[in-house]
Protein backbone atom coordinates (compact mmCIF):
# COMPACT_ATOMS: atom_id res chain seq x y z
CA UNK A 1 0.00 0.00 0.00
CA UNK A 2 1.63 3.42 -1.01
CA UNK A 3 1.24 5.85 1.45
CA UNK A 4 -0.02 9.31 0.28
CA UNK A 5 1.54 12.86 2.18
CA UNK A 6 -0.62 15.60 1.81
CA UNK A 7 1.10 19.41 1.89
CA UNK A 8 -1.63 21.59 3.51
CA UNK A 9 0.29 25.20 3.66
CA UNK A 10 -1.28 26.89 7.32
CA UNK A 11 -0.06 29.99 7.33
CA UNK A 12 0.51 31.65 11.17
CA UNK A 13 -2.10 33.52 13.15
CA UNK A 14 -0.94 37.41 12.98
CA UNK A 15 -1.84 39.40 15.22
CA UNK A 16 -1.71 43.26 14.49
CA UNK A 17 -0.44 45.29 17.43
CA UNK A 18 0.47 48.90 16.32
CA UNK A 19 -0.85 51.44 16.89
CA UNK A 20 -3.27 50.46 19.28
CA UNK A 21 -0.19 48.35 21.55
CA UNK A 22 3.45 48.51 21.40
CA UNK A 23 5.05 45.72 23.12
CA UNK A 24 8.47 46.33 23.81
CA UNK A 25 11.77 43.65 23.97
CA UNK A 26 11.13 42.52 27.37
CA UNK A 27 7.59 42.43 27.46
CA UNK A 28 7.56 40.20 24.21
CA UNK A 29 9.77 38.03 26.12
CA UNK A 30 7.60 37.63 29.37
CA UNK A 31 4.84 37.11 26.69
CA UNK A 32 6.68 34.74 24.78
CA UNK A 33 7.14 32.97 28.15
CA UNK A 34 3.87 32.87 29.14
CA UNK A 35 3.22 30.62 26.35
CA UNK A 36 5.45 28.08 25.43
CA UNK A 37 3.67 25.72 23.91
CA UNK A 38 3.77 28.07 20.70
CA UNK A 39 6.27 29.11 18.44
CA UNK A 40 6.00 33.08 18.37
CA UNK A 41 7.59 35.21 16.25
CA UNK A 42 7.53 38.92 15.56
CA UNK A 43 7.92 40.76 12.18
CA UNK A 44 9.78 44.37 11.55
CA UNK A 45 6.31 46.12 11.77
CA UNK A 46 5.76 45.01 15.15
CA UNK A 47 3.13 41.99 13.97
CA UNK A 48 2.82 38.85 16.25
CA UNK A 49 3.13 35.21 13.98
CA UNK A 50 1.86 32.67 16.23
CA UNK A 51 2.89 29.20 14.80
CA UNK A 52 1.52 25.41 16.54
CA UNK A 53 4.53 23.50 17.32
CA UNK A 54 5.83 20.98 14.81
CA UNK A 55 4.82 17.50 14.29
CA UNK A 56 6.87 14.60 14.69
CA UNK A 57 8.43 13.99 11.50
CA UNK A 58 9.59 17.60 11.70
CA UNK A 59 10.60 17.25 14.56
CA UNK A 60 12.72 14.27 14.07
CA UNK A 61 14.39 15.55 11.23
CA UNK A 62 15.17 19.25 12.91
CA UNK A 63 17.14 17.52 15.40
CA UNK A 64 19.15 15.59 13.18
CA UNK A 65 20.40 19.41 11.66
CA UNK A 66 20.87 20.76 15.02
CA UNK A 67 22.68 17.70 16.44
CA UNK A 68 24.94 18.08 13.43
CA UNK A 69 25.74 21.44 13.63
CA UNK A 70 26.06 21.12 17.50
CA UNK A 71 28.69 18.47 17.45
CA UNK A 72 30.47 20.34 14.65
CA UNK A 73 30.44 23.88 16.53
CA UNK A 74 31.61 21.90 19.58
CA UNK A 75 34.66 20.77 17.50
CA UNK A 76 35.63 23.59 15.50
CA UNK A 77 35.20 26.16 18.58
CA UNK A 78 35.09 29.09 16.67
CA UNK A 79 31.03 29.66 17.42
CA UNK A 80 28.41 28.04 19.09
CA UNK A 81 25.13 26.38 17.50
CA UNK A 82 21.61 27.28 18.53
CA UNK A 83 18.02 25.09 18.11
CA UNK A 84 14.57 26.37 17.50
CA UNK A 85 13.93 27.57 20.57
CA UNK A 86 16.21 31.09 20.59
CA UNK A 87 14.87 33.94 19.59
CA UNK A 88 16.97 36.19 17.49
CA UNK A 89 16.51 40.41 17.34
CA UNK A 90 17.25 41.59 13.67
CA UNK A 91 18.72 44.75 12.60
CA UNK A 92 15.37 45.64 11.51
CA UNK A 93 13.11 44.47 14.56
CA UNK A 94 11.67 41.72 13.57
CA UNK A 95 12.41 38.66 16.26
CA UNK A 96 13.30 35.40 14.48
CA UNK A 97 13.77 31.51 16.02
CA UNK A 98 15.23 29.82 12.92
CA UNK A 99 15.21 26.12 13.15
CA UNK A 100 18.63 25.88 13.50
CA UNK A 101 21.58 28.69 13.67
CA UNK A 102 25.19 29.18 14.01
CA UNK A 103 26.87 32.38 15.88
CA UNK A 104 30.35 33.60 15.50
CA UNK A 105 32.57 33.83 19.15
CA UNK A 106 32.99 37.08 17.49
CA UNK A 107 29.36 38.63 17.72
CA UNK A 108 28.58 36.57 21.20
CA UNK A 109 31.36 37.85 22.33
CA UNK A 110 30.07 41.89 22.79
CA UNK A 111 27.05 40.44 24.32
CA UNK A 112 26.41 40.78 28.02
CA UNK A 113 25.41 38.21 30.65
CA UNK A 114 21.79 39.85 30.55
CA UNK A 115 21.42 39.69 26.45
CA UNK A 116 22.57 36.31 26.81
CA UNK A 117 19.41 35.28 29.34
CA UNK A 118 17.34 37.21 26.50
CA UNK A 119 16.31 37.02 22.74
CA UNK A 120 19.90 37.37 21.56
CA UNK A 121 20.24 41.31 19.70
CA UNK A 122 21.92 40.29 16.75
CA UNK A 123 21.28 38.14 13.56
CA UNK A 124 22.87 34.73 13.46
CA UNK A 125 26.29 33.78 10.62
CA UNK A 126 24.30 31.00 9.30
CA UNK A 127 20.67 29.61 9.70
CA UNK A 128 18.39 26.79 8.68
CA UNK A 129 14.83 26.75 8.06
CA UNK A 130 13.38 23.29 7.82
CA UNK A 131 9.86 23.29 5.60
CA UNK A 132 7.16 21.43 7.83
CA UNK A 133 3.89 20.08 5.81
CA UNK A 134 2.03 22.98 6.64
CA UNK A 135 4.65 25.82 6.19
CA UNK A 136 4.11 28.61 2.73
CA UNK A 137 7.23 27.96 1.07
CA UNK A 138 6.32 31.80 0.14
CA UNK A 139 6.92 32.81 3.49
CA UNK A 140 10.38 31.02 4.57
CA UNK A 141 12.04 32.64 1.18
CA UNK A 142 10.85 36.11 2.45
CA UNK A 143 12.67 35.15 5.71
CA UNK A 144 15.78 34.19 4.13
CA UNK A 145 16.05 36.79 2.28
CA UNK A 146 15.12 38.83 5.82
CA UNK A 147 18.11 36.85 7.08
CA UNK A 148 20.41 37.76 4.44
CA UNK A 149 19.06 41.56 4.85
CA UNK A 150 20.37 41.49 8.48
CA UNK A 151 23.71 40.37 8.02
CA UNK A 152 23.03 36.37 7.71
CA UNK A 153 26.13 35.32 5.19
CA UNK A 154 24.84 31.91 4.66
CA UNK A 155 21.14 30.41 4.76
CA UNK A 156 19.81 26.97 3.95
CA UNK A 157 16.21 26.30 3.41
CA UNK A 158 15.25 22.67 3.07
CA UNK A 159 12.29 21.29 1.65
CA UNK A 160 12.21 17.61 2.47
CA UNK A 161 8.87 16.91 0.35
CA UNK A 162 10.74 18.29 -2.92
CA UNK A 163 14.49 16.96 -1.62
CA UNK A 164 15.81 20.23 -2.30
CA UNK A 165 18.01 22.61 -0.15
CA UNK A 166 17.72 26.13 -1.35
CA UNK A 167 21.30 27.95 -0.76
CA UNK A 168 21.47 31.75 0.41
CA UNK A 169 24.21 33.81 0.44
CA UNK A 170 24.73 37.73 0.16
CA UNK A 171 24.99 38.87 -3.05
CA UNK A 172 24.44 36.05 -4.92
CA UNK A 173 21.63 34.57 -6.77
CA UNK A 174 19.85 31.58 -4.76
CA UNK A 175 20.90 27.73 -6.21
CA UNK A 176 17.90 24.68 -5.66
CA UNK A 177 19.78 21.56 -5.11
CA UNK A 178 17.87 18.47 -6.07
CA UNK A 179 18.16 15.57 -3.89
CA UNK A 180 21.63 16.04 -2.12
CA UNK A 181 23.22 13.66 -0.22
CA UNK A 182 25.04 16.06 1.88
CA UNK A 183 25.85 19.97 1.64
CA UNK A 184 29.14 21.73 2.80
CA UNK A 185 29.53 24.77 4.85
CA UNK A 186 32.13 26.04 3.48
CA UNK A 187 33.90 28.51 3.65
CA UNK A 188 31.77 29.93 6.49
CA UNK A 189 31.94 26.79 8.66
CA UNK A 190 34.91 25.22 7.64
CA UNK A 191 34.91 21.49 7.25
CA UNK A 192 31.23 20.96 8.26
CA UNK A 193 29.08 18.81 5.95
CA UNK A 194 25.62 18.31 6.84
CA UNK A 195 23.77 15.45 6.20
CA UNK A 196 20.98 14.85 4.45
CA UNK A 197 19.86 11.38 4.73
CA UNK A 198 17.93 11.52 7.78
CA UNK A 199 16.17 14.76 6.47
CA UNK A 200 14.81 13.06 3.62
CA UNK A 201 13.57 10.05 5.21
CA UNK A 202 13.02 10.77 9.48
CA UNK A 203 14.27 7.95 11.49
CA UNK A 204 10.64 6.18 12.81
Amino acid sequence: MTETKIMTEIPPVVLHMRPALDVDEEQFFEFCQLNRDWRIERNAEGDLEIMPPTGGETGNRNAAIVAQLWAWALRDGTGHAFDSSTGFVLSNGATRSPDAAWVSREQLSGLTTEQKQRFLPLCPDVVVELRSPTDSFAILQEKMQEYLKNGARLGWLIDPESKQVHVYRPDETVRALENPESISGDPILPGFVLGLKPIWRPGF
